[in-house]
This record gives C-alpha cells, sequence and structure tokens, in this order.
C-alpha cells in the first residue's frame, strides 16, 4: 500500500485524535449525513497543501479549526493532519521509506508545514508531491459535484484537469518556475542594462582622464630621456669648463702673486733708496692707493655677481609662476565638476551660503599659492634691486677714484721716463710691475665672467635636478654611465628648451601623478566588466529558459495529444460499460473568438447586413468532450439527463485515472445518483480500478460498500464532535440507511 494512515486532530469537526489506517486495496468511510465522513476527503486536501479554503468549506484559517458545540465540546485553538506514505517503491522524491506530511494551521491564520518533523515551504511540499502525480485538488480526489465539473468545464478547464490527471503537471509547474525565473531574469538585465548606462558618462569621463595620464606618463618616459642626457651633457661640460678655467686661472693668478711679491720688494727698495725724492713718494702713495682701491673693486664686483645670479634665479621663478597664472586664467572646468556645483547649489536657500559654495569651488580650481609665491619673489627680487643699486653706487665712486689715480699714475710715469737719470731704473720698475699686473687682471677678469657663467650654469643644473626628481622621479639620476658624443652647446640650449615644453605641458595637464584617476578607471571598468559578464549570463540565461519553456510546451504537447488517445481508449470502453453501447471521446480543439473587424475590413463586407460586422480568430487550445448514447438521438452534453451525465463524468473520471494511475484515488459520494443496476456497474470499475490505484470511499451505496476491504464510520457525538468507529459491514450498512 502507499497509504498507509491517515491522522486527523482538531480539524473541522474530527476535535480529537482519529487515526485511520489503510491496510486494503479499497477502504470505504460511511456514515449519516452531517456527521463529518467529507471532513476525511477535506483533511486529504488539507494536508496536500489547498491553499482555497472555500474549496474545504470555509472563509477563513479558523474555519478549519474545532470551534466547540454540543455538550463539552470546548474549541482547540490548532488543527493538524498527517498523512503517512509507503515510499519503499520511492514514489516520492526523498531518500526515506517512510514519508509524514503534516500540515498545521492556528487561529491567527498562520500555517506549518512538516515532512518527516522537519519543517519545511510549502512550496517544498508542492514539488515533491508533483514528482508523484499528486496535489492538493485534481483528479485523484472526487467529489460528488467535482464528478460532474469535468463536464461542466469549458474547454480550457478541461485541458488542465486532463494536463493534471496525465501527469503534466510537474512540467506545468517547471514552466511556471521557468517563467517566474524569466521575470526575474528580464527584470535583471534591467537593472543591470540601467547600472551601465548610469555608470557609462563617469566611465567615458574617467577614460579620458586616463588617456591624458597616459599621455603625461608618455611625457614622463620621454622628459626622462632628455633629462638623463641633458644632465650627463652638462655635467660633463661644467667639469671639463672648471678644468679649463683653472688651466687658464691658475697661471695667472700664480704669476699675479710673484708680481705683487715684485712691486712689495720694488716699494722697500725705493723706499730705503738714498736718492728717494718727492716723485718716489707719490708713486709710492699712488701705487698704494691703486692697489687698496682694486682689492676693494674686487669685492665688490664678487658681490655684485652673486647678486646678479641671485636675481637670474628670481627672475626665472618669477617668469615661471606668471606662466602658471597665465595658463590657470584660461584653465578648463569640467562640465561634471559644474554639474555638482549647481546641484549643490540648487539645494541652498541663502545668497550667501550660495556666495562661499561658489568662492570655494573658485578657489578649489585656482592655485592661489602661485599668486602668493610671484608677490614674494617680486619682494625678493625689489630687495636686490636695491643691495644691487647700492654696490653700483659704490663701484662708480670706486671706479671714478681709480680714473683719478691711474691719471695721476699716468702722469707721473711720463714725468718720470723723461728723465734720463739712471737712477729711476726702481721708479721704473715699479712701472713695470704695475702694467703687468693690469694685463694679468684684465685675463683674470675675462677668466672671472667664465666662472661666473659656470657658477650660474652649475646652479640651473642643481635645479633641474631637484626639478627633475620631483617630476620623473630618481630614474633621471641614473646617467652617469650615459655615454654621450661631443655635440656643440647650441644643441644642449635646445636639448634644455624641449625638456621646458615638455614641462608646461606636464603642468598644463593639471592629472597630478594620476595614480587615483588610473585607480578609479580600473575599479569603474572592471565593475562595468562585470556587469557586461553578467548581462551576458543573463542573456544565457533568459536564452536557455526560453528554450527550456519551448522544449517543455513540446513535452506536454506530445504528450497530452498521446495521453487523449490512450484516455478515448478506456473512455469508449467505460461508456459502453455503463451505457451499454454508445460512443464517447475527448477531442482537442481550438476555442473560436469573435472580434469586431477594423475600418479597413469593412470596405470588403459593404454586401453584409447592417449593424456591426464580426470577424472569428483562433483562441486557446482545450478539451471537446463528444457522447452518442445507444438508442437514442442524444448527441452532445447538453441533451444528457442528470444520470446521464453522473454516468459520463464517472465513466471519463475512471477512463482518465487508468491511463496514469496516481497512487490512491478519494471518491467522495461520486455515486450518490447510481440506480441499483448501474451501481453493480460502477463497483466493477471500481475493482478494476483498485489494481492501479488505493481507494478511499466515502459512500452510502450499500453496492459501493460490499467492494471495500476495510469499513470506517463516522458518527456526531452530543459534544458536536466526529467519532471514528471500526464497524462491521452490516453495520456499516445501517448506519448509512
Amino acid at each position: 500500500m502507499y497509504l498507509k494512515s491517515l491522522e486527523i486532530s482538531g480539524f473541522k469537526s474530527f476535535a480529537k485524535k482519529a487515526i485511520l489506517n489503510f491496510t486494503s486495496p479499497i477502504s470505504s468511510i460511511v456514515g449519516p449525513n452531517g456527521s463529518g465522513k467529507s471532513n476525511v476527503a477535506e483533511a486529504f486536501r488539507f494536508v496536500l497543501g489547498e491553499q482555497s479554503i472555500k474549496s474545504m468549506r470555509g472563509k477563513r484559517g479558523e474555519d478549519l479549526i474545532f470551534n466547540g458545540g454540543g455538550e463539552g465540546g470546548a474549541r482547540v485553538n490548532r488543527a493538524s493532519v498527517k498523512v503517512v506514505f509507503d515510499n519503499g517503491r520511492k514514489i516520492l522524491n526523498i531518500d526515506f521509506d517512510e514519508v509524514v506530511l503534516e500540515r498545521v494551521v492556528h487561529r491567527d491564520n498562520s500555517n506549518e508545514y512538516f515532512v518527516n518533523g522537519s519543517p519545511v515551504r510549502l512550496k517544498d511540499i508542492v514539488e515533491l508531491l508533483a514528482h508523484a502525480h499528486i496535489g492538493a485538488s485534481g483528479h485523484h480526489i472526487i467529489s460528488q459535484g467535482e464528478a460532474d465539473r469535468i463536464l461542466n468545464a469549458n474547454i480550457r478547464e478541461r485541458r488542465e484537469m486532463i494536463e493534471d490527471a496525465l501527469g503534466l503537471k510537474i512540467y506545468q509547474y517547471k514552466k511556471t518556475e521557468s517563467q517566474r525565473k524569466l521575470e526575474k531574469t528580464e527584470e535583471n538585465m534591467k537593472s543591470v542594462e540601467s547600472l551601465r548606462r548610469e555608470i557609462a558618462p563617469h566611465l567615458k569621463f574617467l577614460k579620458k582622464q586616463v588617456e591624458k595620464v597616459e599621455k603625461v606618463q608618455q611625457l614622463r618616459e620621454e622628459l626622462r630621456a632628455f633629462y638623463k642626457e641633458y644632465f650627463k651633457r652638462e655635467e660633463v661640460h661644467i667639469k671639463s669648463e672648471r678644468a679649463d678655467i683653472e688651466a687658464v686661472k691658475n697661471p695667472l693668478m700664480k704669476e699675479l702673486e710673484e708680481l705683487d711679491k715684485e712691486i712689495a720688494e720694488a716699494r722697500k727698495i725705493l723706499e730705503s733708496s738714498k736718492n728717494r725724492d718727492a716723485k718716489s713718494d707719490e708713486l709710492i702713495s699712488i701705487e698704494s692707493v691703486l692697489h687698496r682701491v682694486r682689492l676693494e673693486k674686487d669685492a665688490i664686483m664678487r658681490d655684485l655677481g652673486k647678486i646678479e645670479g641671485e636675481m637670474g634665479a628670481a627672475h626665472r621663478t618669477l617668469y615661471k609662476e606668471k606662466e602658471k597664472q597665465a595658463r590657470e586664467e584660461s584653465k578648463t572646468v569640467y562640465l561634471k565638476d559644474v554639474e555638482d556645483v549647481v546641484s549643490k547649489a540648487s539645494l541652498l536657500e541663502s545668497i550667501s551660503e550660495i556666495k562661499n559654495l561658489l568662492l570655494s569651488f573658485i578657489s578649489l580650481h585656482k592655485r592661489r599659492e602661485d599668486s602668493i609665491n610671484a608677490e614674494e619673489t617680486e619682494k625678493e627680487l625689489e630687495s636686490l634691486r636695491v643691495k644691487k643699486a647700492r654696490l653700483e653706487d659704490s663701484l662708480k665712486k670706486i671706479d671714478e677714484h681709480e680714473r683719478e689715480k691711474t691719471l695721476d699714475y699716468n702722469s707721473l710715469r711720463q714725468k718720470i721716463e723723461k728723465e734720463k737719470d739712471s737712477n729711476r731704473d726702481a721708479e721704473k720698475n715699479v712701472f713695470k710691475i704695475i702694467a703687468r699686473q693690469n694685463e694679468l687682471r684684465g685675463a683674470l677678469g675675462g677668466v672671472k665672467s667664465r666662472e661666473d657663467k659656470v657658477i650660474l650654469e652649475e646652479e640651473a643644473f642643481k635645479r633641474e635636478l631637484q626639478e627633475g626628481y620631483v617630476l620623473v622621479g630618481r630614474e633621471c639620476m641614473d646617467y652617469k654611465d650615459l655615454a654621450v658624443s661631443d655635440e656643440p652647446r647650441f644643441e644642449q640650449y635646445d636639448r634644455f628648451k624641449s625638456i621646458e615644453k615638455i614641462k608646461i605641458r606636464i603642468e598644463d595637464s593639471g592629472t597630478g601623478s594620476g595614480m587615483e584617476i588610473i585607480k578609479e578607471h580600473k575599479e569603474v571598468e572592471e565593475r562595468d566588466d562585470f556587469l557586461a559578464r553578467e548581462l551576458t549570463d543573463l542573456e544565457t540565461s533568459r536564452q536557455s529558459l526560453n528554450n527550456l519553456m519551448a522544449e517543455l510546451d513540446a513535452r506536454i504537447d506530445v504528450e497530452f495529444k498521446e495521453g487523449i488517445l490512450k484516455i478515448n481508449s478506456q473512455f469508449q470502453e467505460f461508456f459502453s460499460l455503463m451505457f451499454g453501447g454508445g460512443s464517447a471521446s475527448l477531442n482537442v480543439i481550438r476555442e473560436k473568438k469573435r472580434k469586431k473587424k477594423s475600418d479597413t475590413d469593412l470596405s470588403a463586407v459593404l454586401s453584409e447586413d447592417e449593424g456591426e460586422v464580426f470577424e472569428e480568430e483562433e483562441g486557446e487550445e482545450g478539451i471537446e468532450i463528444n457522447v452518442n448514447l445507444p438508442r437514442k438521438k442524444v448527441k452532445g452534453l447538453m441533451m444528457l439527463s442528470g444520470g446521464e451525465r453522473a454516468l459520463t463524468s464517472i465513466a471519463l473520471l475512471f477512463a482518465v485515472s487508468q491511463v496514469n494511475p496516481p497512487p490512491f484515488i478519494i471518491l467522495d459520494e461520486t455515486d450518490a445518483a447510481l440506480d441499483e443496476a448501474n451501481s453493480r456497474k460502477y463497483g466493477d470499475m471500481i475493482a478494476n480500478l483498485s489494481k492501479y490505484s488505493q481507494l478511499i470511499l466515502i459512500t452510502h451505496n450499500r453496492e459501493t460498500m460490499s467492494r471495500a476491504g476495510v469499513l470506517y464510520g463516522v458518527t456526531m457525538g452530543s459534544d458536536g464532535a466526529s467519532k471514528l468507529l471500526s464497524i462491521q459491514f452490516e453495520e456499516a450498512v445501517r448506519v448509512a440507511k
């Protein structure tokens, strides 16, 4: 036996626990009207997951719970029904040899479901039963009213009943699940597409920014290469110049030192000479003054050179800062940033708040520090100009003093040289030494100019080293081992101009290091790629679901039509048995629908009668029942009497059950309208049907009772509760009366 037992507790009229054990292929439940025997059939519906309270003769969940009545019949707060299946042949898709399904309803209308004592969802119950062609309603639970329902149903409803009986419900369930998944998939696709549309503008913006960053990185690579060669050549040039200057300067300095010693000796000789006169004293005085003036002039010249170097550096800094300011004036502000500030401004109420927002926006996009640095550089330049002016004024006075003394010196020299006195040899030697000193100082002045130039070049070189380190990193410092060939100096100047141009382009890009932009672009791009892959997966899933639904439709269609052929064979057999001949069959048809013709079609039917014009179109596919009674001109369901309709419905239901037998069938007084002769035929059909399905019969019919192996009697006590009795067959017949 598939169905082992049913336990009812607190359900409808069964106040106390009642257990029905099904140990026979046919079990019969009998009892007087109103005793609650039909509640047994409804208990089956309930535990198998029926959700329509109306089909169980109630309005809400608490109507299914025993509400008390009669003498001492106290109401209960919950109703439960358990059904036990023998699953040794695995009719249920679960790895247990015995399966217990239980459903509990509480007075707050809440429901609980259990499988072998473990809580589950209604969905789990439905799926488990669907594999065994069992459900809360359908061809295996048939009441007296439902027996005729298949005849009264429209063609589409009949098709659903037949599909359920043929075990196609599992396919319909899969199709419904697929449709639900398809709808969810399409919703997800819309959501993913919406997300991609949202991030697309930002991704496009970031892509452009990354392209800028990549261009800047290319510029940095180009700058790094320029810098390496520039640094190497500049270092070689400075070393070469310094070496050359030292080679020229050292002999001059050495000779000048020797001349200083000689003139000191000559001065001593002149001072101690016995031939010393006024001209000699004047020469000594002029020479001392000139020596002091020239030392002072050299010091001023050194200070001037230093100041001019500082002013040159300041001028270059100021030029760069002014260039930055000029570029800032025409700086590009991205539309997205403007839209953001407009969006924020729209949320503000006061003018002052909006003004502050705009000022902060402007300050954010304008480098104020450049302006501050320019002002500081201007102040520094002005201070250097003042110092330079003072030194130049001092130099002017020194030059004037030197010219005066030089004139005195030249005049004295001419006077002494005119004298032919041999005693003037000491003075003439002094003149000779001073003349050579002047030549050496002139040569050293040229060397000093070269030296100052090299100093400025070296300072510029050091500044570029620092800037290069900031702009392109320490890689630009790895120039020591770089091999370079000789080239004209102007090519190095051109190289520096190229470096400056690249630096300006890097500064104008405004991307900084670009690492944050690249990181954000990578994250957004990965997000977009993920969404794209998800969209592809969803599209694949949608296609798979559509294919699955098409396959299910094809399978349902094939199995349905094959089932119709088998049902028709059994239907004809049972119909002939019930009516002693005749014919009966099920036909698959499409319903015809009428719709009003459009205006374009009206011109083709001008010859039709006045009034609205309709045309037919095919609707859904369904089932039509054709019957032809023997010895009567009765064709069609509409012409059958009540008894004939009952026999026809029974023949059809039994035929359906024979084609795809469910594990059990519950027949609730489907034989009520049968006379004695037809009851015997009904009993024969039941006996034949019990070979394929376990039968539970709720009946008053004596012939039907006689076919049962187990009888249960249901009575109503004084407390208003149903009671279950185990009685003999004869007693069951008496109670039924």
